[in-house]
């Protein structure tokens, strides 16, 4: 059976990796950062601007619980798979749902099987466990899924990472049987009482077209070929758990590669630990992580935290703060960040970055996105967002340049020590 992704180291420096990752709809280079879509859309921009040189983002996260609740996989599967769905023709990540599920609080009950929780859109009772979420992410059909997992408090004591850093890998071996299955389109058992109603057992929906089109172009070339080898298959990631707690992580670690998946993820990390606690982690378990696959950081974090898990290691990123920040009034700049808010923004005729090259910033001032955000304008939020997403994948391909040109050392102090001059 085919493998769902191809990864390639080309350049090193330090523990820091250049490296290119192909799926079956194209070429990535890493390292990368991943803008979240978790209804379907990234929140405030239009995939146009996300495809566009200006931002030319390979892949976004797509959350498989809040898809799952609605629309409902019955109708992603009956319009084609969410690619098709939503009319996104690059590479997709989803999300397991278990750290969405684990944020629910007191609205869920963690077993053995899986959680029971409520609807955060209507109350109604749901369950969710390794088999359904790999068959929710099946149909979905994205180029990478997440093994199912449980997330610890940040500050979980030793015995709590340890419960479940332990269900979190007997998770992961239900996941890996489930999936298994489907890429071969025998589904494990049906669902069942009381999991969701419109979810049937079925084969994986198709997939829709590849960007470039039909298989019959024969001008498509070498790259084209590649990605066709790979386009029957999704690829699985290990997560591992274990909270602040290095014998864990290194235990977890070991255990999930036991189990063997196409790239591994770090997770259960930025959920209220310190953020030396977390950079402690990620130095620690990172550069142990397989080098031959990739190593994702889920849910981190700030332009200065994807900088140094790059130092340490890591290849992959996602986090809301670019959209999220931009639709409070915040900009991510060169220099630290910018609240569009505040009064010394009221004629000020400079762009939110004068070093960016975006769209934005070349045609807009900070007193008019002031402007328009006290006035209560969406383009405030959109002008932002696209800003402040241009910022985070321009920061990720300079972080690549710097390391195939052996001056990431340099261009990490210089960054930071940009960041810390803030603005005038």
């Amino acid at each position: 059976m085919n493998q769902g992704i191809e990864f390639q180291i080309q350049a090193t420096e330090g523990e820091a990796r250049a490296g290119l990752l192909t799926t079956r709809r194209g070429e990535i280079e890493t390292p990368v950062f991943m803008p979240v879509g978790t209804a379907g859309t990234v929140k405030g921009i239009r995939f146009e601007e996300l495809e566009s040189p200006d931002l030319d983002a390979r892949i976004i996260l797509g959350n498989t619980y809040h898809l799952w609740l609605r629309p409902g996989i019955e109708t992603i599967k009956a319009c084609g798979g969410l690619h098709r769905f939503i009319g996104w023709d690059r590479a997709m990540l989803t999300d397991s749902g278990g750290f969405q599920v684990w944020s629910l609080g007191a609205l869920r009950k963690i077993t053995e099987e899986g959680t029971e929780f409520r609807s955060h859109i209507d109350g109604a009772s749901c369950f969710l466990s390794p088999e359904i979420s790999m068959e929710v992410q099946a149909a979905l059909g994205a180029e990478i899924a997440m093994a199912f997992d449980e997330c610890a408090p940040g500050e979980a004591t030793h015995e709590e990472a340890r419960r479940s850093m332990d269900l979190t890998l007997r998770w992961a071996k239900r996941s890996k049987e489930a999936f298994e299955k489907l890429q071969i389109g025998i589904l494990p058992l049906p669902l069942g009482e009381g999991r969701s109603e419109g979810l049937r057992p079925a084969n994986p929906s198709p997939l829709s077209p590849l960007p470039l089109g039909e298989e019959q172009n024969e001008s498509r070339g070498a790259a084209q070929a590649q990605t066709d080898s790979l386009r029957y298959r999704q690829a699985l990631f290990g997560i591992i758990q274990g909270a602040s707690h290095f014998d864990l992580r290194r235990e977890s670690l070991e255990r999930t590669v036991e189990i063997g998946f196409d790239g591994y993820a770090i997770g259960g990390l930025s959920v209220g630990e310190e953020k030396q606690s977390m950079m402690s982690v990620i130095e620690d378990i990172a550069p142990r992580m397989p080098a031959d696959r990739p190593r994702y950081l889920m849910g981190v974090g700030t332009p200065e935290d994807l900088i140094g898990a790059v130092a340490r290691g890591v290849d992959m990123f996602d986090c809301v703060l670019p959209t999220r920040n931009g639709r409070n009034g915040q900009a991510f700049t060169s220099l630290g960040k910018l609240n569009i808010k505040n009064a010394r923004y009221l004629s000020d005729q400079r762009p939110l970055d004068e070093q960016c090259a975006c769209a934005v910033c070349r045609r807009h001032s900070r007193a008019f996105i002031r402007h328009l955000y006290l006035s209560g304008e969406m383009l405030a939020s959109i002008l932002l967002t696209h800003h402040n997403l241009a910022f985070f994948l321009d920061t990720m391909k300079r972080v690549r340049q710097a390391i195939r040109s052996d001056q990431f050392a340099k261009f990490r102090r210089d960054y930071t020590e940009q960041l810390g001059a803030g603005l005038e």
